[in-house]
């Protein structure tokens, strides 16, 4: 192991020597572990673990969304588990709070610190997927050598990040393996499956944060699957998720100050046609409450007897008895 990580280290200090920084996310990531975070990647110590206390606290601070995952969890570690990887579901620090995996793996996983309470930022492990996904907020793969740290250039992990139902970064979904075998085209196939159940997830716990609003499919989804919007009883939008923010612009500001959907989903000139088929529908509700009496069916709405007339054949609405 002494060889491969003088290798390894030297690749990384050669790298880091030239101007690929600024080229290579990869090198930047590889920057930010050595100069920033001083930290060795020869260096053989353990991966940091938190204890069972701050664990459960840790997992407590995101609770809702670690429940919604649960069935996108079970999914992504049956696609996964016949080749050898265990699902990692890590909280904003880059702790692993839930976790999937094969019984029969687990002696392997925990040595290699793919396990709850494992801290995986950046800061403490280097290049990685969850660190680095969370630090550069966007779904990679860190593929074996592609780590900071020698001894975990074993691995192959695949990230996504994971927002909350107000758009901020909450969490990392990953999916690691420290087999062989791997081959890095199959890696590929892994990080889409990661990404499409980062979403999934993203989009269940938006649901459920706004369980008694209609939600909406904006037309960005197109270009982002998962813009959506809650919408209240006057259709008025009350929440957003992240891809829909990004879509049309939207901010806590504007949320707050009550935007018509309309003015996302389009059809301003439908705003106007809603009213008026409400006014219809008053009008023919009264009318028929009254027996078709315009007398009584004006007294009802609160206005005079002219006006009613003058909507009736506004609308060709014919009393009836």
């Amino acid at each position: 192991m002494g060889s491969i990580a003088t290798q390894h280290a030297g690749r990384i200090h050669a790298a880091l020597g030239t101007g690929e920084a600024a080229r290579s996310a990869l090198v930047a990531s590889w920057r930010r572990s050595s100069s920033l975070h001083r930290l060795d990647p020869g260096e053989a110590k353990l991966p940091l673990r938190i204890s069972d206390a701050e664990l459960r606290h840790a997992r407590a601070r995101i609770e809702p969304l670690v429940h919604v995952a649960q069935s996108s969890l079970d999914r992504l570690y049956l696609a996964m588990s016949g080749v050898g990887c265990c699902v990692l579901l890590a909280d904003r620090d880059g702790i692993p709070v839930d976790r999937r995996g094969a019984p029969g793996d687990d002696r392997t996983f925990e040595d290699w610190g793919l396990w709850t309470g494992t801290v995986w930022s950046e800061d403490a492990e280097g290049t990685n997927g969850i660190g680095t996904c969370l630090v550069e907020q966007r779904a990679l793969t860190i593929h074996r050598d592609q780590h900071f740290f020698a001894r975990n250039t074993a691995l192959s992990c695949s990230t996504a990040p994971i927002y909350d139902h107000e758009g901020n970064l909450i969490a990392a979904l990953d999916v690691s393996s420290c087999r062989a075998e791997l081959t890095e085209g199959f890696v590929n196939l892994i990080g889409l499956a990661v990404r499409d159940a980062a979403r999934r997830i993203e989009a269940d716990n938006f649901r459920q944060a706004f369980s008694g609003a209609r939600i909406l499919l904006t037309p960005a989804t197109e270009a982002n699957p998962s813009a959506m919007v809650a919408v209240d009883a006057d259709d008025m939008v009350i929440g957003a998720t992240r891809q829909a923010r990004l879509a049309h612009g939207l901010t806590d500001e504007i949320l707050a100050r009550r935007l018509p959907v309309a003015d996302i989903v389009g059809g301003q000139d439908r705003a106007a046609e809603d009213l008026e088929e409400a006014e219809r529908g008053a009008l023919h509700r009264a009318l028929a409450r009254a027996d078709g009496n315009v007398s009584a069916a004006a007294q009802r709405l609160g206005i005079s007897r002219a006006t009613l007339h003058r909507k009736l054949n506004r609308f060709g609405i014919r009393r009836t008895h």
